[in-house]
C-alpha cells in the first residue's frame, strides 16, 4: 500500500519537479512563486467559465475566494428615461452652436439612464482550509500550470511532503480542491465557508457544508456547498465547520449558483442547482474529475503553441522575472503572457455562461472598480480580441448571447431615447443588460457600443465562413443596429456630411457631434451589413441604401499637426497623452484605415506618437496591436515591455500609477482589469500574422528581440490555420491548412503566393513561399 501511495504521490508531483529542470517551453506555460499570496493580485485564478476562484496558497490557512458569474447587485429592471427623445433635438442644437456645457447639463437632467448608475458584479464566498501544523512548512512552491489549468501548492512539513491541487471543471461544473500527504494519516485540519455578503447562513451536514444567502443590494439568492471526502481518515461536524482527522488525501468538491436564469428572470432555485452539481460530481473520484477537466481544457488550450526562445531569467519565479528592470532578454516571459491570455479567456468565457466582464469572473470587492461591469466603449470588446485569431472561437458563444440580450433591451432604449427603430447600446451594460446612457452625459452618451459588438459577429463569419451563422445569428442583429443609425445620423450644417450625435470620443473631450470614432464604426457597420445582406441574399434595397449613406458619412480628416483628427474640429493637442486613442479604432480593431490609404495611415501613426508609449494596462495592450498594424515590430515590442511593468497592489487601494502587470500576471490598469491581458495576447498575434485586408501577411511586425521562433494554430480570416517558423528574423517555412478549403493569398515581405486548398488539406511553403516537397 505504501508503494502504491508513493507512486501516486510521484504522479501528482511530477509536473512540479519536472519544471525545475525543464527547458524554457515549460516556463512559458507556468506561473510559479516561492511564497504564498499576501494580497489578491498575487493569488492565482482558476475558472470554468462560470465558477472561479483565486487560490492564495496559504500555509496557516488556505483561502479560495469564490465567484460565480451571475451574481450581481440589483434585480431585473428597465433603465430607460421616459420622454428622453423629445429633448434630443435641443441637445443637438446646443452642441451645434458650441454650447457644450449647456448641452451636457440638459442631457444630465433629461436624457440619462434611470437610475443613473448600473449594478455591480459581486463576490460569492470564501472556502477556508486550515491544516494543522503547516505554518512551519519548508521547501514551498506555488504554481499555476496553464496547460492543465491546475493551481498547486507543494511543501514539506517535517519529513512529509504535501500537495494541494485546485481546478474548476467545465465538464462537471464544480471546483475541486485536493490535498495529498506522502505519509498516511497526515492530513488534519478545519474547513469552513464564509461570504462577504451580509446575512448568510451556514449549515453542516455529515461531510458537507451548505451556505445560503442573498446579495446585500438587491437580494439575488445564491448558494454554495462543499462536500469533503477523506481517504483513510474521518470528517466530523464542528459547529459550522468540518474537522478532518488522520486522512491521507482529502477532496473538497465545491458547487455554487444563484437564482439568475436570464437578465429578466431570477426565478431559479440556487440550492437545487448546487445540489445537482454536487451530486453528479460526487459520483466521480478525484482522478476521474481531474482527467475530465484536463481533457476538456487541453482540447482548447493546446491548439496554439508559441516559442519565442528563452532568456537568462526564465528559471526565476514569475514575480522575480517581472521585477527585472529590462525584460527584453526574457522572450519566454512574453510567451507566458500570451499563453496566460488564452488561459484566462478559456477560464472566464465558456458556452452557456456569462460573457467575461471587466475582471473576467474574478472579483473580491463588494464595490469593485467600475462595478466590474461590461464597459462597451472598448473593454468588453477587447476581452474577445484573441478569440478568433488565437483559436478559441467557442469562447464567443457567451459574448454572442450577451449581444442578443442587449439587442432586446436596446430596442426599447432606441425608441425611448431616440424615437428610432433598431437597437442601441451605450458605453456600459451590466447583468441586467442596461443599454441607456449612464454615469455622466460628458462620456455616457456614446451610442456605438452595439455597432462595435457587431464587428465580433462579422469577424466570426470572416474567420469561419459559416453562412448559417451569418444568416441566422449575425445578420439580423447587424441589420437592426444599422437601422438605428439610418434613422439617427444627421446632416452637419457646416460640411453637409452625415454625422452622429450627441456622442463623445470615449471618455475624452466631453459631449460633441460627430466624433471620428463613431464615424469609423458606423461606416464599418454599414459595410459589414450590406455585404452580409448580399451573401445571405436578403434586403437588396436596404444594402444599397447603406452603401449610399456610408459614402455621405463625414470622412477621416488630417489636422494641422499632421495628426488624424479625433473630432470634426481640428482641436487635437499634441501634448495630450490620454489613455484612449479612440480615433485610431479605424486602424485596429477596424480596417477603415490601412496602408491602402497611406496618408491617413501616416496621420494615425502621428496621433499615436503624440499619445506616447505609456498608459493604463489596457491602453498599452491596444497600442501593441496599433504598432503592429503600422508594421513597426520594435515599437510594438517596446509597448509590450511597458505593459510588463511590475506593479504591486497598493494596500491603500489607490488607483493611481502607471499601468502594467501584477505579480500574478493580471493586467494592472491599475487597479485590475482583465482586458489588458487579452489585448496583449491579441497584440502578439497581430505582430506575427495579419489578415484584415484580404491577404494573409506573415511576420508583418516581427521585432528584432524575437529573431528565432515558431507558432502553430493561429487562424486567419477565410478559414485558414497557420503554422510558421522563422530564423534570424526571416521566415523559414509555413504550413497553411483549412477545414473548409479555399483560395488564400500569402505574403511575407516582397514574396507573394496563392494557395488553393481542398477541405481538410494543407500546404507546406518555404521561405520564398514556394511549395516544399513532403
Amino acid at each position: 500500500m505504501k508503494l502504491i501511495r508513493a507512486f501516486f504521490a510521484l504522479c501528482l508531483l511530477a509536473p512540479l519537479f519536472a519544471t525545475a529542470a525543464a527547458v524554457h517551453p515549460d516556463y512559458s506555460k507556468i506561473l510559479w512563486y516561492r511564497q504564498p499570496a499576501q494580497v489578491w493580485t498575487e493569488a492565482l485564478p482558476v475558472g470554468n467559465g462560470r465558477l472561479g476562484a483565486m487560490v492564495f496558497g496559504g500555509l496557516a490557512e488556505e483561502r479560495l475566494q469564490l465567484n460565480e458569474d451571475t451574481l450581481w447587485t440589483g434585480q431585473p429592471r428597465d433603465y430607460t428615461h421616459e420622454g428622453a427623445a423629445k429633448h434630443l433635438p435641443e441637445i443637438r442644437r446646443l452642441l451645434t452652436e458650441g454650447k457644450q456645457k449647456e448641452a451636457e447639463a440638459l442631457a444630465m437632467e433629461k436624457f440619462m439612464s434611470k437610475p443613473l448608475r448600473q449594478e455591480m458584479y459581486q463576490p460569492m464566498a470564501d472556502l477556508w482550509i486550515a491544516l494543522t501544523g503547516h505554518e512551519a512548512a519548508t521547501d514551498y512552491r506555488r504554481q499555476l500550470d496553464l496547460s492543465s489549468a491546475m493551481a498547486s501548492v507543494n511543501y514539506r512539513v517535517g519529513e512529509t511532503r504535501f500537495t494541494r491541487t485546485t481546478f474548476s471543471s467545465f465538464p462537471d461544473q464544480v471546483l475541486v480542491q485536493h490535498i495529498f500527504a506522502e505519509e498516511p494519516g497526515k492530513v488534519n485540519g478545519r474547513i469552513r465557508l464564509t461570504s462577504p455578503q451580509e446575512g448568510f447562513t451556514v449549515k453542516a451536514e455529515k461531510n458537507e457544508l451548505h451556505l445560503t444567502g442573498k446579495v446585500s443590494n438587491g437580494g439575488l439568492p445564491f448558494a454554495v456547498s462543499v462536500r469533503v471526502i477523506a481517504e483513510g481518515g474521518t470528517v466530523e461536524i464542528n459547529g459550522e465547520s468540518l474537522e478532518v482527522s488522520g486522512a491521507t488525501a482529502v477532496t473538497c468538491i465545491v458547487a455554487g449558483a444563484s437564482a439568475y436564469k436570464r437578465y429578466d428572470d431570477i426565478s431559479g432555485d440556487a440550492s437545487a442547482r448546487v445540489a445537482d452539481y454536487l451530486k453528479r460530481a460526487s459520483a466521480l473520484n478525484f482522478d476521474e474529475l481531474r482527467k475530465r477537466h484536463a481533457r476538456d481544457h487541453h482540447a482548447l488550450f493546446d491548439r496554439v503553441r508559441l516559442d519565442l526562445g528563452a532568456g537568462g531569467s526564465w528559471r526565476l519565479p514569475t514575480d522575480e522575472r517581472l521585477a527585472i528592470a529590462d525584460k527584453s532578454g526574457d522572450p519566454s516571459l512574453a510567451t507566458l503572457l500570451f499563453n496566460y491570455g488564452r488561459y484566462l479567456l478559456i477560464a472566464s468565457s465558456r458556452e452557456g455562461d456569462q460573457a467575461a466582464n471587466l475582471q473576467g469572473i474574478w472579483n473580491h470587492h463588494l464595490v469593485p472598480p467600475w462595478g466590474s461591469k461590461y464597459t462597451t466603449n472598448i473593454n468588453a470588446q477587447m476581452n474577445y480580441w484573441p478569440s478568433e485569431v488565437a483559436n478559441l472561437t467557442e469562447t464567443n458563444e457567451a459574448l454572442f448571447r450577451l449581444i442578443d440580450e442587449v439587442r432586446e433591451t436596446g430596442r426599447r432604449t432606441a425608441k425611448v431615447h431616440y424615437d428610432a427603430p433598431g437597437w442601441v447600446l451605450h458605453h456600459n451594460t451590466d447583468g441586467w443588460r442596461g443599454t441607456a446612457p449612464i454615469n455622466n452625459s460628458n462620456h455616457g452618451i456614446w451610442p456605438t457600443g452595439g455597432a462595435w459588438f457587431c464587428l465580433h459577429l462579422w469577424e466570426h463569419y470572416r474567420f469561419s465562413r459559416d453562412k448559417s451563422f451569418l444568416a441566422e445569428v449575425a445578420y439580423p442583429v447587424m441589420k437592426e443596429a444599422s437601422e438605428f443609425f439610418v434613422a439617427t445620423l444627421v446632416t452637419d450644417p457646416k460640411s453637409g456630411k452625415l454625422i452622429s450625435g450627441p456622442s463623445n470620443s470615449p471618455e475624452h473631450g466631453g459631449l460633441v457631434m460627430g466624433p471620428t470614432m463613431d464615424h469609423q464604426i458606423i461606416r464599418g457597420l454599414f459595410t459589414w451589413t450590406a455585404e452580409a445582406a448580399r451573401i445571405v441574399k436578403k434586403d437588396e434595397a436596404f444594402a444599397a441604401k447603406l452603401d449610399a449613406m456610408r459614402a455621405q458619412i463625414a470622412p477621416n480628416q488630417i489636422g494641422k499637426h499632421g495628426q488624424l483628427q479625433e473630432w470634426l474640429e481640428d482641436r487635437d493637442d499634441p501634448a495630450d497623452v490620454h489613455r484612449h486613442v479612440s480615433h485610431l479604432w479605424g486602424v485596429f480593431p477596424g480596417e477603415d484605415i490601412t496602408w491602402k490609404t497611406p496618408e491617413l495611415m501616416r496621420a494615425a501613426r502621428q496621433s499615436l506618437l503624440y499619445r506616447g508609449d505609456g498608459g493604463t494596462g489596457w491602453s498599452l495592450g491596444w497600442k501593441i496591436s496599433l504598432w503592429a498594424r503600422f508594421l513597426d515590430g520594435d515599437h510594438a515590442h517596446k509597448i509590450l515591455m511597458n505593459q510588463l511593468n511590475f506593479v504591486r497592489e497598493d494596500p491603500a487601494g489607490s488607483n493611481k500609477g502607471p499601468g502594467g502587470t501584477y505579480p500574478n500576471l493580471f493586467d494592472a490598469h491599475p487597479p485590475f482589469q482583465i482586458d489588458g491581458n487579452f489585448a496583449a495576447t491579441a497584440g502578439i498575434c497581430e505582430m506575427l500574422v495579419q489578415s484584415h485586408t484580404g491577404d494573409i501577411v506573415l511576420l508583418p511586425a516581427l521585432p528584432s528581440a524575437w529573431p528565432t521562433g515558431a507558432i502553430s494554430g493561429l487562424r486567419a480570416r477565410g478559414g485558414a490555420e497557420l503554422k510558421l517558423s522563422w530564423e534570424h528574423g526571416k521566415l523559414k517555412e509555413v504550413s497553411v491548412s483549412s477545414a473548409i478549403g479555399g483560395k488564400f493569398i500569402l505574403r511575407c515581405g516582397e514574396q507573394t503566393t496563392e494557395v488553393l486548398l481542398e477541405p481538410q488539406k494543407n500546404a507546406m511553403l518555404g521561405a520564398d513561399l514556394k511549395p516544399l516537397k513532403i
